[in-house]
């Protein structure tokens, strides 16, 4: 899995190939996310569906956890670099991981990775080019017409709560170390939880959106978060300063944080 992750995140480039899907790719996707949670019989029927869409699927056990998995990786075929969808096989499907800015927000993909690994059942969701390819089409979280975007949907809209990973700068608000919020979406029970433990479980300044402004760190224009509040499914955006995802011994601290709230909800 870490290799797979490696190999899609490697070659992303701000000049790389991207398109957007058409009506009906987005339409597939939908029933692809579908079959995938359904999970069982289905299973055959979302390996038809990604293929059509231009994803290889792969099925075994995955070495960290000893757990069966699948993962379907887009082969970027006629520009259709649409990432990589990871699930774990060994539980019912709860949650789903999303990295939207592989590569662009440093190591969000690592620590989506080390999340995913630590939640039997959960759905990794990576984006599969540089946020600033095709003039920023693909920027995934900003865009409603792509293929992240309607595999998130359908995912929320099958009963999986949303986690959604976002990295900034130091600099851009140093009085917080993380930024808590549920974009457009209304605060939920998740939300708080997660920044109480990261607050005072960790001790990290936690800039909680529904108490005080936190800068553009918000989410409020992302894609995701604005489909969630309109199908009132869970939706959490949470945004890591660089000192944290730099330091893996604190990125650990913060996964194995994020982790036990998550199984808990």
């Amino acid at each position: 899995m870490a290799g797979l992750v490696d190999e899609l995140t490697g070659a992303l480039s701000a000049v790389g190939p991207y398109r957007d899907p058409d009506s009906a790719e987005r339409r597939t996707a939908a029933r692809a996310a579908r079959a995938l949670v359904a999970g069982g019989d289905k299973t055959e029927d979302a390996d038809r569906l990604f293929a059509e869409l231009g994803f290889q699927a792969r099925h075994g056990i995955d070495s960290a956890t000893g757990r069966e998995c699948s993962s379907y990786l887009a082969t970027g075929s006629d520009r259709r670099t649409w990432g990589a969808v990871l699930v774990d096989r060994s539980a019912t499907a709860r949650t789903v991981v999303e990295v939207p800015h592989p590569g662009f927000d440093i190591n969000t993909e690592k620590i989506g990775l080390a999340l995913h690994r630590r939640l039997p059942g959960s759905v990794l969701l990576v984006a599969g080019a540089h946020r600033q390819a095709a003039a920023g089409a693909a920027d995934v979280a900003h865009n409603n017409r792509s293929l992240f975007h309607s595999l998130a949907v359908a995912f929320a809209e099958a009963g999986l709560d949303e986690i959604q990973l976002h990295g900034f700068a130091d600099r851009n608000l140093p009085s917080s170390d993380v930024v808590v919020s549920t974009g457009a979406a209304p605060t939920n029970r998740l939300a708080r939880r997660i920044a109480d433990s990261l607050s005072e479980q960790l001790g990290l300044r936690t800039c909680r959106s529904w108490v005080r402004r936190c800068g553009q760190l918000e989410g409020r224009t992302n894609q995701q978060g604005r489909a969630a509040a309109e199908a009132g499914t869970v939706f959490v955006h949470l945004e890591l300063n660089w000192s944290i995802r730099s330091d893996s011994t604190i990125g650990d601290r913060v996964v194995a944080a994020l982790a036990e709230r998550l199984a808990e909800d």
